[in-house]
């Protein structure tokens, strides 16, 4: 049902400087992947094949990430590393990728408006290109079930703490189902006694292309940017929008702490590793 994909790659990453100086935030690794392999196979894990990043000056070694190096595969072949090989290869077959340069930085809202022509007339799934989630169903594909069974535009959604409402963007309506909730509002980072709720917009979205029509109408709101959340204010008075509360964990890997937290994690899990680095953390823990 939802056959094409967008993921907004275009921000400077400022919070990680010097590191993003030359190189993407998109492309800091989580211990040997770079984050936007993770959001990519996200998106191939949900369905979809066809994806098209948003980049911007300097983003270059996401596409080269993602294509042949024949130098590189010549390299293994020679030393007979069939398994790494096999890796390499994949990662230029693992979806059909399209790349496009937002002009100007722009916000999130404009960055969207640059897939009006890729997606046409068709719904489409939105991944931000500096999170990833951990799940055993993909995200992305719990909101392509949500919108199947109800038809209108899906925002991932989670709980955060109340005192911290006023970091996200936050959206309030009426309860359909234990994880389902029918939106009235949206609002982006409101003040404490403002929010509607304490459930948090979460890096992934589906959308229908009548967002398109609204983005154009929105003006420019928080920093001077196109908000996508403004216009999904604006879509909200065309059709029907729907929060799922996500069955996983967001890591936001455009902050510093949580991009340690989110390494330590994935290294746990790794069982080439996992027994040996867990004892060093818990020796590092001691002589605290």
């Amino acid at each position: 049902m939802i056959k094409k994909a967008v993921i907004p790659a275009a921000g400077l990453g400022t919070r990680f400087l010097p590191a993003t100086k030359a190189q993407p935030k998109e492309m800091l690794p989580i211990i040997d992947r770079p984050t936007i392999q993770y959001v990519v196979q996200e998106a191939v894990d949900s369905g979809i094949e066809d994806i098209l990043i948003i980049t911007g000056k300097g983003k270059r070694a996401i596409e080269d990430h993602f294509d042949r190096n024949f130098e590189l595969e010549t390299r293994l072949e020679e030393k007979e590393d069939q398994l790494l090989l096999d890796e390499m290869r994949r990662l230029s077959d693992m979806a059909n990728l399209h790349y496009v340069r937002q002009r100007e930085l722009n916000g999130l809202g404009d960055a969207i408006r640059y897939a009006r022509h890729h997606v046409g007339n068709e719904p489409f799934a939105v991944l931000l290109g500096d999170t990833i989630m951990d799940s055993v169903i993909p995200v992305t594909q719990q909101l392509i079930d949500t919108y199947a069974q109800y038809g209108g535009s899906v925002i991932a959604v989670e709980e955060v703490p109340h005192d911290k409402v006023n970091r996200y963007g936050i959206v309030g309506g009426r309860s359909m189902s234990d994880r389902i909730l029918a939106i009235d509002t949206l609002v982006e980072k409101p003040a404490l006694n403002e929010a509607p709720s304490n459930l948090a917009i979460a890096g992934r979205y589906i959308l229908t292309p009548d967002i398109f029509t609204m983005l154009e109408q929105t003006p420019a709101g928080k920093n001077n940017e196109i908000q996508l959340t403004d216009a999904m204010l604006l879509l909200l008075k065309r059709e029907n929008l729907y929060a799922h509360h996500i069955e996983g964990k967001r890591h936001d890997i455009g902050n510093k702490l949580d991009f340690l937290k989110t390494t330590v994690e994935f290294a746990l899990k790794r069982p080439e590793f996992a027994d040996k680095f867990r004892a060093f953390l818990e020796e590092i823990v001691q002589k605290g």
